[in-house]
């Protein structure tokens, strides 16, 4: 059984989150990544060179790491810290540590 916590069993934290100063600009990231995601659909579509298909799904995926550590890195910025600032980090600490190794694993 995978300790990962899918979106419908994720705790409730309350906003406003680290990102949400850069929400824009994430959300415009993620719209481009999902038109790379489309594209590689297409290209499977048309019978692309596999190798070439296997390119674009690395840049996708490369797309996808830089958002999460960009939002690893507002987490430790704001969350932690501020849970810090509160007195127990801890737990906020252990999210983050759950959330690099499940970054490390993929």
């Amino acid at each position: 059984m995978s300790d990962d916590i899918g979106p419908a069993e994720a705790p409730a934290h309350p906003g406003p989150h680290g990102y949400s100063g850069d929400k824009a600009a994430l959300l415009g990231r993620l719209r481009r990544i999902e038109g790379q995601i489309r594209g590689l659909q297409r290209m499977v579509d048309e019978d692309t060179y596999c190798i070439d298909v296997l390119t674009q799904i690395s840049a996708a995926t490369r797309a996808l790491q830089a958002v999460a550590v960009g939002l690893l890195e507002d987490h430790l910025a704001h969350c932690v810290v501020d849970a810090a600032r509160a007195g127990d980090p801890s737990a906020k600490v252990k999210e983050a540590s759950a959330a690099i190794a499940r970054l490390v694993r993929s």
